[in-house]
């Protein structure tokens, strides 16, 4: 009788993450200023300091484009067999993002593009599909990217959690950066603590009941996964939590830290939990990127982290479906991170409240056959990312590459 070999799993996870951002920002505590209300509220209420401001010269595809354009070279877009897109900031009811960013990368021709949407999951759920796809596909990379733009209106209780920005992920097998692990569990509930109808601009929020909805997905997702897997706090080395303020994930990190886990034990998940936050502070909620921006701030502030380590991730989408699962380091993953990234924050442009207003707030405006060019806009000049929207001819916004 013949021995059939079995065959060892592949390692898939992530190989490569970039990020980007505008240009511009505004500090939490002149929002606080211009809307009468003590910056504590703000800065020490949801541990926020910044936030990142796009101008209508920049959208999720120009974005998303510019996070991959940093982590890709030629061998990666002839390898890149699918384009995924997570977001809640679409730019069109029918055509995916996913599909202009493979145009703006010139990723090879045969490749499927989607968009995927659940509120902030919509990320991790294109983690789930690229996974599944490269253990039948072997040799194949998947992009995925979380790209979003978060937006309340002027004076609106959720202003002050407002940001904008995209991570770009390749996820292939025996991965530089982590492997994504086949343990997780997953939860829905169908629930309104978040949400935005196509005829508002803007979501629609119940607040507090969306961060209780936040808190207890949390604990009995996790609950579950400790059923299911055996699993306890001592299996995790960090956590990371989809971050739609920061104050937010210090909740999740301390509905986690059972009372009777150890002083010393709970401090080091809690030091852990503060380098996961340090660029979120400074950009504001990016919806989808939000936990995967999280991580990137782990794993490039954390000097408390080695190969092998398992990093607990938590994502919510509201409405609302959530996720825990979790990834391991890979060897080496430092090597293949950036240690100086917050030089891109210190040199982008400061705003007044006023100049913030009238930047986040303005609407493209088009003529009668549907046409708006901004090719002189000083927005185009002054980005540092590697694509905009130069102009809208005939109703089709129309890329350009300026780096």
């Amino acid at each position: 009788m013949k021995i059939k070999e079995i065959k060892e799993k592949i390692k898939i996870g992530i190989d490569k993450i970039g990020f980007a951002m505008p240009k511009y920002f505004l500090d939490i505590r002149d929002l606080a200023l211009g809307r009468n209300e003590n910056e504590n509220k703000f800065v020490k209420g949801l541990m926020q300091s910044e936030m990142s401001i796009t101008p209508v010269t920049e959208d999720i595809v120009s974005l998303g484009a510019s996070a991959a354009e940093q982590i890709l070279d030629e061998e990666d877009k002839k390898n890149v067999e699918m384009i995924i897109v997570g977001t809640e900031s679409s730019i069109d009811q029918s055509k995916a993002s996913a599909v202009f960013i493979h145009h703006l990368l010139d990723i090879q021709p045969f490749a499927r593009s989607i968009e995927i949407k659940e509120a902030c999951y919509g990320a991790t759920a294109a983690l789930s599909f690229a996974k599944n796809y490269i253990e039948k596909n072997e040799n194949a990379s998947v992009l995925v990217i979380a790209s979003d733009i978060a937006k309340y209106g002027i004076n609106t209780p959720g202003e002050s959690t407002q940001g904008a920005g995209s991570i770009a992920m390749l996820i292939k097998k025996d991965p530089k950066i982590a492997v994504i692990n086949d343990e997780n569990v997953c939860q829905t509930r169908d629930i309104m603590d978040f949400w935005r109808p196509n005829y508002s601009d803007f979501p629609i929020v119940d607040g507090h009941f969306s961060t209780k909805q936040y808190l207890d997905c949390l604990t009995t997702t996790f609950d579950e996964y400790k059923k299911r897997y055996s699993q306890d706090l001592s299996n995790f080395s960090a956590f990371c939590f989809h971050l739609p303020f920061p104050k937010l994930g210090l909740k999740a990190i301390n509905s986690l830290l059972e009372k009777n886990v150890e002083k010393n034990i709970k401090n080091i998940f809690l030091e852990k939990f503060h380098t996961s936050i340090v660029y979120g502070k400074r950009v504001g909620n990016i919806y989808t990127g939000s936990l995967y921006l999280s991580l990137l701030s782990s794993l490039e502030n954390c000097d408390n982290l080695k190969a092998g380590d398992k990093i607990g991730m938590y994502s919510y989408g509201s409405g609302a479906v959530c996720e825990f699962f979790n990834l391991s380091l890979a060897e080496g993953f430092k090597n293949h991170l950036r240690n100086d990234r917050l030089n891109d924050f210190n040199n982008r442009k400061q705003l007044s409240i006023e100049e913030y207003e009238a930047m986040f707030f303005e609407k493209i405006i088009l003529d009668k056959e549907g046409n708006c060019d901004f090719s002189n806009s000083k927005f185009i000049q002054e980005s540092d990312n590697a694509f905009v929207l130069e102009k809208i001819e005939n109703h089709k916004r129309i890329y350009k590459k300026i780096k």
